[in-house]
């Protein structure tokens, strides 16, 4: 049974992120579960390392009193993602939170093709982020610009994808698996792998499977770890 004392002296707890929950709601949960089931006070430090999009779901590592100070370490390991791109239509969002705004020819893509495309990705890339991200451009984050119809020029910065492995081809849709460096946007690699192919594409599922170490069949669902305490 972990303790109060063991919380504070400091956890990691494997979430699998429910979809549709913020990474911010997810630990929020968490927190006031441990303040009102194991007697933690109010001000107690908790946080997580590296956020997930509502509509992405699995692993998110949360750390507890002492064991924050660890987030930054946490949040620069590699990263693994598995998922599936929609190819033929993009989004202002590269994802399902807004809807498609073009659509593009797919009859000229073929396996060969798409084999040949992922070895453009490989190694160090350049990677806009996406203007619905939560990045700030003059103090203001960027999806509140694209809310608001703002145009922003948008940085490009360097990433790196250790791994990038088709795993199903069944036009539109094309799963993947990635393993890639922090900082990368998955959206991003979805409209440019699109573009890469002569076509569009924009993210319809993700799931973060790893950090480090870490492993999602490791991690428990926020409600569930709630039951267990």
């Amino acid at each position: 049974m972990t303790t109060a004392e063991d919380f504070q002296n400091g956890q990691i707890l494997l979430i699998d992120k429910p979809l549709n929950w913020s990474s911010f709601q997810a630990v929020n949960k968490l927190k006031y579960a441990l303040i009102n089931k194991v007697g933690l006070p109010k001000k107690f430090k908790i946080g997580h390392a590296g956020t997930l999009d509502p509509l992405a779901t699995g692993l998110l590592l949360v750390c507890t009193g002492k064991f924050t100070k660890r987030i930054s370490e946490l949040q620069g390991q590699a990263k693994e993602y598995t998922g599936t791109f929609y190819i033929g239509a993009t989004t202002p969002s590269y994802d399902l939170e807004t809807e498609i705004d073009e659509n593009f020819p797919i009859s000229h893509i073929d396996e060969a093709l798409i084999y040949e495309t992922v070895k453009q990705f490989l190694g160090e890339i350049d990677q806009k982020p996406p203007i619905y991200s939560a990045i700030k451009k003059d103090g203001v984050r960027l999806y509140e610009h694209a809310r608001a119809g703002e145009t922003v020029e948008i940085a490009t910065r360097k990433t790196t994808i250790h791994e990038f492995e088709i795993t199903r081809i069944a036009l539109p849709e094309i799963d993947f698996r990635v393993v890639c460096s922090k900082g990368t946007y998955i959206r991003s690699l979805a409209y440019d792998f699109g573009k890469a192919l002569h076509s569009g594409s924009h993210l319809t599922a993700l799931r973060r499977t790893k950090i480090g170490d870490y492993n999602v069949e490791n991690a428990v669902d926020v409600i569930v770890f709630e039951s267990l305490l």
